[in-house]
């Protein structure tokens, strides 16, 4: 039987999240960089349901984890994803929306 992140406690989803980076690590050994990619992606998602979504806001702006080269404008949340824009180094907004997990958030930029 399936379940969803969401019906997942804690511990399970911890627990999951150890078996992808298991999963991970052993398709980096064998040299396989698209599936490390997946795991990867799927480690952030679980990742993102251990975080609470009330504690983003609509308009705010974060650092992204893994990319200190961007940060991302909020323009809003729906469940554990921040639908919005990147913003690069030199301030320029990207016009394509994207939606990523709030795993990937950093901090909050000030104004």
């Amino acid at each position: 039987m399936d379940y969803r992140y969401s019906d997942y406690s804690l511990e399970q989803l911890r627990e999951e999240i150890g078996k992808f980076k298991e999963k991970a690590l052993k398709a980096e050994q064998v040299g396989n960089v698209s599936e490390v990619a997946i795991y990867e992606r799927k480690m952030q998602v679980a990742m993102a349901y251990m975080l609470n979504p009330d504690d983003f806001q609509g308009s705010d702006v974060h650092e992204m984890k893994g990319d200190p080269g961007h940060r991302f404008k909020i323009n809003y949340i729906n469940g554990v994803f921040a639908w919005g824009h990147r913003i690069n180094l030199l301030d320029e907004t990207y016009e394509k929306e994207e939606a990523i997990p709030i795993s990937l958030l950093g901090d909050k930029v000030e104004k």
